[in-house]
């Protein structure tokens, strides 16, 4: 009964596991193991097969024995001395006694003169990664197409923007009321699907091969308030006051790619601006402590010292992010479903920075409370990189 077992005391009643499997045969225990097995001499013939063996080669366990291990797997000896050294599955094609081709994972192991070979069928796995690895080819060779057609997408757009405006200004005589009327509306829609294709485009690039990095030493300070002097008048017409606070830097120096950050700290501040229509944004770059770098996924450094990483924290006291509204807020194809377009065009800004800052080793993420505002925070490696 069960409550024996957990009441059992004295040395009598210790559990001794070479008493428990003396009665098993391995024999009957490796013929029916859930994987195929097989044991193969050295010449490449099959001496011995499992029963899950004949469930995936189709066969029966009779018609194996004999086979050459290379008509059942492709390349099989060479294959099975590869695993054998490197202590390693592999992966490759195999094939039905009636020639249907799959896909297997291959362990061995030798015993006196005999492989002892354990394959399972990873067909269903090898189809998914295909067709994973082919999704995202076709991905980047999308993302590649939109960055190089970049100008032939932009300039027709900004066309129209230029002569509505012209016609706006009375460059093309005078208009009326109604016809400015349409004329505005021309312009307004025009200027707000450039900044669309501007955002969809710089993230495509962001994803795309075309995205590099020039390591070189700038001035992180220098930097940022160069950034936010970029958006002086949004912030003036906002009366949004910047606090900068640099005291815990102890080198303004730093090694990375000056024009990338500026793209991100770009983003993420027209993001926190849009956000807030009154009150502060605070910027702060310090260093972040060695089990937050740990934490945040970033690419660790190898003998990494205190000044490794910079952490770049962008606070707003805007209105801040519901739950749902930070459900995919780096990724815009997932916000193809919402209604509003500023979500769709809200991940597009920062899924790019997301995407910058995780292929320069760096992590990001964001906090954020309804009403009360939202933190932004960057970790970017910063060392000179090894010769």
């Amino acid at each position: 009964m069960l409550y024996k077992v957990y009441n059992i005391k004295g040395s009598n009643a210790t559990m001794n596991f070479t008493n428990l499997f003396s009665n098993i045969n391995p024999k009957e225990v490796i013929k029916n193991l859930p994987d195929a097995v097989f044991v193969v001499d050295f010449d490449g013939r099959v001496i011995w097969v499992n029963n899950k063996a004949a469930v995936i080669f189709e066969s029966n366990a009779g018609d194996l024995k004999g086979l050459s291990f290379d008509e059942l797997v492709a390349n099989g000896m060479e294959m099975a001395e590869k695993s054998y050294a490197k202590r390693t599955a592999v992966v490759t094609g195999a094939f039905t006694v009636e020639g249907k081709e799959f896909f297997i994972e291959m362990n061995v192991k030798k015993y006196v003169d005999q492989y002892f070979i354990t394959i399972r069928d990873v067909t269903a796995m090898t189809n998914v990664l295909t067709i994973a690895e082919r999704t995202g080819r076709l991905n980047k060779e999308k993302n590649l197409m939109l960055v190089r057609l970049s100008n032939e997408i932009k300039s027709p757009i900004q066309s129209i923007i230029g002569f509505s405006q012209a016609l706006l200004d009375g460059l093309g005589g005078e208009i009326t009321d109604k016809q400015s009327k349409y004329v505005k509306i021309i312009n307004k829609n025009s200027t707000e699907l450039l900044y669309f294709m501007e955002k969809f485009i710089e993230f495509s690039q962001a994803e795309s091969s075309l995205f590099t990095c020039d390591i070189q030493p700038f001035d992180i300070t220098n930097a940022i308030q160069s950034v936010v002097r970029n958006n002086d008048n949004v912030l003036s017409a906002k009366n949004l006051i910047v606090n900068y606070d640099f005291d815990e830097l102890l080198k303004k120096t730093i090694y990375n790619d000056e024009n990338d950050i500026k793209i991100i700290l770009q983003n993420i501040l027209e993001t926190s601006i849009k956000l807030t229509d009154a009150g502060t944004i605070n910027i702060k770059v310090d260093y972040p402590e060695p089990e937050v770098i740990e934490k945040s996924g970033a690419k660790i450094i190898k003998n990494a010292s205190a000044n490794s990483y910079i952490r770049i924290t962008v606070t707003d006291t805007g209105v801040g992010l519901a739950e749902t509204e930070m459900e995919g807020l780096f990724e815009p194809y997932t916000q193809l479903d919402k209604v509003h377009k500023k979500t769709i065009v809200r991940s597009l800004t920062l899924g790019t920075a997301y995407t910058m800052v995780k292929r320069m080793g760096g992590a990001m993420w964001v906090n954020s409370e309804v009403m009360k505002g939202s933190s932004f925070y960057v970790i970017l490696p910063v060392e000179k990189p090894a010769n």
